[in-house]
């Protein structure tokens, strides 16, 4: 585009004030190249995706910055200045690197359950949790290099891998709902730690994993999910047979306040028996 402009003003301005010109056209073009940038710009916001939240350029910035230097060099101010933020702003986002790498499990997140889910309820639950695991790994793969790099770092840091089980804890029982799997009661909490260990298996493979079929990943996320199957199976057989133990034990805690007040005529709270 610069260059047909700047050849379009030769033949008009002729061979004359040849200093003039040469001058004119030695600045035209950066100054139509720095406008052809601009309008770029604001092509690229107004047709494709909308301008990221200062929360969603945080976490961008990062995944850019560990895709390309090791984890434990980078500082929030590398973050802050990769996302154009000052520290401050970005200390009223997240109060630390880690917290900033917990924010792309809500981005994640956010991915899988705004995609098209209609159909699922008609399958397996197998194939419905599946499903739902696969299209995270998607969702992920943009951030892959980055992850990689991460997943190496934190593996000797008990401490952090902790608090990571922690935040997937809270980001897997979006996947199971989505799968329409419940995780409300002991059994549900069960269910919930383990996709959570599963995936996280299935996770160091897929990282490993640069077929585009995904073969390796797959076959292990059905692998994971088939011994989930069988565990909670014993679990549902356990609590089946404990069920008789259960009941007498809730009955003899439920006599003990009555024994007590009627001793010494004081009522309990009942908040402590909950």
């Amino acid at each position: 585009m610069t260059d047909s402009r700047a050849s379009s003003k030769r033949p008009r301005k002729g061979a004359t004030p040849a200093k003039a010109s040469s001058a004119h056209e030695s600045v035209a073009p950066a100054a139509s190249a720095h406008d052809e940038a601009v309008q770029s710009i604001d092509a690229a916001q107004k047709d494709g995706e909308p301008k990221l939240s200062p929360r969603e350029a945080a976490v961008e910035a990062l995944m850019r910055l560990a895709a390309e230097q090791p984890w434990n060099d980078i500082e929030v101010s590398d973050i802050a200045r990769e996302a154009g933020l000052t520290l401050a702003e970005l200390r009223d986002l997240f109060p630390s690197k880690g917290a900033v790498l917990g924010g792309l499990t809500r981005i994640i997140d956010r991915k899988v359950l705004e995609g098209d889910l209609a159909g699922l309820e008609e399958e397996p639950t197998r194939e419905r949790l599946f499903d739902v695991l696969m299209r995270r790994l998607d969702a992920m793969e943009p951030y892959k290099p980055a992850l990689r790099r991460i997943a190496y770092a934190l593996r000797g840091e008990p401490l952090s891998m902790l608090a990571l089980n922690g935040v997937m804890l809270n980001s897997h029982r979006y996947m199971l709902a989505a799968a329409g799997i419940d995780t409300e009661g002991p059994l549900g909490q069960l269910k919930l730690q383990g996709v959570v260990i599963a995936f996280a298996r299935v996770t160091q493979v897929w990282l490993d994993d640069d077929d585009p079929a995904l073969a390796r990943t797959m076959a292990r996320l059905d692998k994971e999910i088939r011994n989930g199957e069988r565990i909670m199976e014993r679990a549902e057989d356990v609590r089946r047979l404990t069920a008789p133990l259960r009941a007498l034990g809730r009955s003899f805690l439920e006599r003990r306040p009555r024994d007590r007040r009627g001793r010494d005529g004081d009522e309990s709270d009942p908040a402590a028996a909950i």
